[in-house]
């Protein structure tokens, strides 16, 4: 076993749906049967969904393993926070544009 990382209780553990054989977390295939997996299940809420998905933590439950790189979360804005003077502007030239259009084609 030269080379595994040593295993704790909080890792994760992956088995084939197929033949039910242990395998390893970047597995494409079981070592076992050959079973080509093409999904991921959560092992805390059992969402089902492509590897790509799972990257940052299952994006049902957020669930990371301690080997796995945390997601950032995303900044939001307040909601007592006014938009950008910019969006306003933008807006308003364009209602203008439409309304201006609109009176061209009536006169």
């Amino acid at each position: 076993m030269f080379g595994k990382r040593k295993i704790t209780e909080l890792d994760p553990l992956f088995f084939c749906e197929s033949c039910s054989a242990e395998v390893e977390r970047e597995a494409k295939s079981c070592p076992e049967c050959g079973k080509n997996f093409a999904s991921v299940r959560c092992p805390t809420c059992n969402f089902i969904g492509e590897v790509d998905s799972f990257k940052g933590g299952c994006p049902a439950c957020g669930y990371v393993s301690e080997d796995q790189p945390k997601k950032k979360p995303k900044a939001k804005r307040p909601k007592d926070e006014p938009l950008p003077l910019w969006v306003y502007v933008i807006t308003v030239a364009i209602f203008s544009g439409i309304l201006a259009a609109l009176f061209i084609t009536i006169f």
